[in-house]
């Protein structure tokens, strides 16, 4: 039986504990959690709560830091003398680096790098994390079969987790931003949102199964949609001029930006 630990029972946090509960991973992994606000550790049967970051660090060998990064000074303080060779440390915080949990605490601390996304909440997250050395092959699986419980994974290099952050972990509020002009615009020419909102959601899913699954390319795909002197063309058109490709690549960007100061 092998203990997780958690400090930290957020959203991302819960999400991640109940995909362990209610994956095959919960007959081989005994949970922990800490957080100040004692009723978020009542939402999950089956999670031993502790009173302390520390006692969560003692409790475990690898340890999930799901606190927001401007409280992980104050957190790797309260667990920094506690932190050996055998521990591995999982941040799923933007922008913080290993170097610096590093800094904090050990200075051959194992830590793995994750950034996750809001739909781990339903099962269907998109994690990206990073194996940082000393961390061993058979942990970083560990902490992957974790992620798979909840959603899909990959590997990246440790230099590339602040890009992709847009990619996956920001990524969904852009695209309910998106939605909500839609649904807008439903409401405008009359359409009720009970209609419009499931129509468009089921959109959204069949596109993104139709980019994943069909062997098309992206230009493939939009093509498709887009008859000659067709109603799709005259939209396109709209977005062209908007540059809609030009404005999400400056969010992206930011995104990224703002995750280089979060790091410093």
């Amino acid at each position: 039986m092998e203990n997780i630990g958690f400090i930290g029972a957020g959203n991302m946090g819960f999400a991640i504990m109940k995909g362990i509960l209610n994956s095959s991973l919960n007959e081989s992994m005994k949970l922990f959690a800490f957080d100040p606000d004692k009723e978020k550790l009542n939402r999950l049967n089956g999670v031993t709560a502790c009173e302390s970051a520390k006692e969560v660090l003692n409790s475990c060998k690898y340890v999930f830091l799901a606190v927001k990064p401007q409280m992980f000074d104050e957190v790797l303080s309260q667990i920094a003398e506690g932190v050996t060779e055998n521990t591995v440390l999982v941040s799923i915080a933007a922008g913080i680096t290993a170097e610096y949990i590093r800094s904090k605490t050990l200075d051959n601390a194992k830590v793995i790098l994750v950034m996750p996304n809001t739909p781990l909440l339903l099962g269907e997250g998109a994690s990206a994390l990073a194996k940082c050395a000393p961390t061993t092959d058979e942990e970083f699986e560990t902490v992957c079969s974790i992620f798979n419980s909840c959603g899909i994974t990959a590997q990246l290099p440790e230099d590339k987790m602040k890009e992709v952050i847009a990619i996956n972990g920001s990524s969904p509020a852009f695209i309910y931003l998106f939605a909500k002009a839609f649904i807008d615009y439903a409401g405008k020419e009359g359409i009720d949102e009970k209609t419009a909102l499931p129509l468009f959601a089921q959109s959204l899913i069949g596109s993104a199964k139709m980019l994943t699954d069909s062997g098309y390319t992206v230009a493939e795909l939009i093509k498709m949609v887009s008859s000659p002197g067709g109603t799709t063309l005259a939209g396109l058109d709209e977005l062209y001029k908007g540059e809609l490709e030009k404005t999400v690549d400056n969010a992206c960007t930011a995104c990224t930006r703002r995750a280089y100061e979060l790091s410093k």
